[in-house]
């Protein structure tokens, strides 16, 4: 195969893989736990009222919080300023043609960046929640 081809295939198929690998070891753990039980069932064993109430509550997200926002939020912010650095760190180190990429990253930063602002926004707009 082509180098050329074999990066972009390799690069989506990482991205797939990261996807689908944390679903299908979700499904199989699900799946190996029912097992355990309907032998239990058959057997005749008592379940403990903790065990159900434990999957039933694997079930039921909870609700997102102030505190979860406000912490998800700080997070982006963090990370868009980790992009706009290292994009400034490109421009000081490079010569022109590096410098101009450093508004491009800028702009890519700024997605992060205004996503984590609107999710401290919610942390203080929802404040009964948390």
């Amino acid at each position: 195969m082509n180098g050329e081809i074999l990066i972009p295939i390799t690069m989506f198929g990482m991205i797939a893989a990261l996807v689908i690998a944390p679903l299908w070891l979700k499904s199989r753990e699900r799946r190996d736990m029912q097992v355990t039980l309907r032998s239990a069932i058959e057997k005749g064993q008592p379940l403990p009222p903790e065990l159900i109430e434990a999957l039933s509550k694997e079930a039921v997200k909870a609700p997102p919080t102030a505190t979860r926002d406000l912490r998800l939020g700080v997070v982006l912010l963090a990370v868009s300023i980790g992009i706009v650095l290292f994009g400034n760190a490109i421009g000081f180190i490079g010569d022109m043609e590096e410098a101009k990429a450093v508004f491009p990253i800028m702009g890519i930063a700024a997605i992060p960046g205004m996503v984590g602002l609107a999710f401290i926004l919610l942390s203080f707009i929802n404040k009964n929640k948390g």
